[in-house]
């Protein structure tokens, strides 16, 4: 498996991803399973996961079909004493982040702290909306799952159950994505005033970037 966020698709030994400085990976239209496994993996060899936008990640089969299935497993509890577990989560992120635990040895301390480098969001907070974040392409459902097959977004199946925060969600993100296109816009002149200055200063700079490029630069 290997990380990227832009195509084309290079070789897998072009990738390192264990032990690197944290990673930010952008959960939308990911498959809940295969990403999960693929983080727990990851999680073990010692690298440092965040997932955001939890929220938009999918899982195979209907809606229907998947609030059948959850309203089954949030059945499942202690007999006697229900107060002590199994607990069952409506947020996207914390059945994200439960989801990978049931990958982990988590009653074991190298899976403590395995689970102590993951972190797991709805939307994409600060500081992460500012942060280079990746995709998982063995993980993507447009890869592995054929076209016109139901699906279900967390977030939607989440909000069906009791998760009370869709709303509130839609308008932060709104805001975010208003914001990162301002800062786009930004950029994009910024740019091109620095094209315009190189291209006004290159008659006296001729001299400089010769001597430059015959000393390699």
């Amino acid at each position: 498996f290997f990380f990227l966020n832009t195509l084309p698709l290079l070789p897998i030994n072009e990738f390192k991803m264990v032990l690197t400085k944290t990673k930010v990976i952008d959960g939308r239209d990911h498959l809940l399973g295969r990403l999960a496994s693929v983080v727990a993996k990851e999680l073990l060899a010692g690298q440092s996961i965040v997932i955001v936008r939890c929220d938009e990640m999918c899982v195979s089969g209907s809606l229907v079909r998947n609030r059948v299935k959850y309203a089954s497993f949030r059945n499942k509890r202690m007999a006697t004493n229900p107060r002590k577990g199994p607990f069952h989560f409506k947020s996207p992120a914390r059945m994200v982040w439960r989801t990978i635990r049931g990958m982990l040895h988590q009653k074991t301390a190298r899976g403590q702290e395995a689970l102590s480098r993951l972190s797991t969001f709805e939307g994409i907070p600060e500081p992460y909306d500012k942060q280079k974040r990746v995709v998982v392409p063995a993980a993507l459902r447009v890869m592995r799952i054929k076209p016109g097959r139901d699906y279900t977004v967390i977030g939607v199946l989440a909000n069906t159950i009791g998760w009370k925060h869709l709303d509130l969600l839609k308008t932060l993100e709104s805001k975010r994505k208003a914001e990162a296109a301002e800062f786009y816009e930004k950029k994009k002149e910024k740019d091109i005033l620095r094209k315009k200055a190189i291209a006004a200063a290159s008659g006296e700079l001729a001299k400089v970037d010769a001597v430059l490029s015959a000393a390699g630069y």
